[in-house]
């Protein structure tokens, strides 16, 4: 049997967030979509409120992840201990609020979905994502799928945790970036990668923000609070094909919808 998982792009700004509510079920069904996963941690700019994340999940997201943002609005901590389907990076200190990784019984079959932090240039607080990542597969439940989001700025941290990981995870993607990458593959073990999903969020933007607020941070002004930029938006991400009875990848897809 196979399966087709969607991983949406990081959600930039209420614009982001509405763009999302209005396409997510329907390129669920188009796409015969089992299980999507949605970073959310920039809905609110810097972090999401539990109002933010409650629209994600009503909007057709089965898991939410986050990544360094995560604790940018910090009533976010009532939600993070209450719902299975919202996730912190797996390698944040066991005193955080939380959990990284939650499963999902879908009666034939079984899904993991971890979400990690990198540390390049990133946050160097973090436990080392790879060390954790190996523990969980070492002590965790035995599951059909794993999928990982990666949250990390270095494409390189990206990369090599995708040869680390590959055979032994379904899927791994990056996000944080904001700019989607044209390196969709399937490693020599299975494993199905992206660098980065991309967002979704304003088209005319620089990673979402007002263009001419990111030119004047370049130009040494002073940067102030981000504005999501005006206009139409596009939802990226990508969908993988899975097979039940490997556990691997077996395709693919970019997604770009404006």
């Amino acid at each position: 049997m196979e399966i087709r998982v969607l991983a949406v792009g990081d959600v930039v700004g209420e614009s982001g967030l509405a763009c999302l509510e209005r396409q997510l079920r329907r390129l669920k069904k188009e796409k015969n979509i089992a299980l999507a996963v949605v970073n959310g941690e920039n809905v609110a700019g810097v972090g999401l409120t539990c109002d933010h994340a409650w629209r994600i999940y009503d909007a057709g997201a089965d898991a939410v992840t986050l990544g360094n943002h995560t604790f940018g609005k910090m009533e976010i901590t009532r939600l993070l201990d209450d719902v299975n389907w919202l996730l912190r990076p797996a390698n944040y200190t066991g005193h955080m609020p939380g959990k990284g990784s939650t499963v999902f019984d879908m009666g034939a079959y079984s899904v993991r979905v971890v979400n990690l932090i990198g540390r390049c240039d990133l946050n160097f607080h973090a436990d080392n994502p790879f060390v954790t990542m190996d523990r969980l597969l070492e002590h965790g439940k035995r599951v059909t799928f794993t999928l990982v989001d990666f949250h990390a700025e270095a494409t390189s941290e990206k990369l090599a945790m995708a040869y680390h990981l590959d055979g032994r995870v379904s899927a791994l993607w990056g996000t944080h970036t904001h700019v989607p990458t044209a390196d969709e593959q399937i490693f020599s073990g299975g494993t199905g990668y992206i660098t980065d999903l991309g967002m979704t969020g304003p088209i005319h933007s620089v990673l979402g923000i007002r263009p001419e607020q990111s030119v004047e941070t370049f130009m040494g002004g002073l940067p102030g609070r981000y504005q999501t930029a005006p206009g139409p938006c596009k939802l990226q991400g990508a969908i993988f094909t899975l097979n039940s009875n490997t556990g691997l990848c077996t395709a693919v897809e970019r997604i770009d919808i404006r």
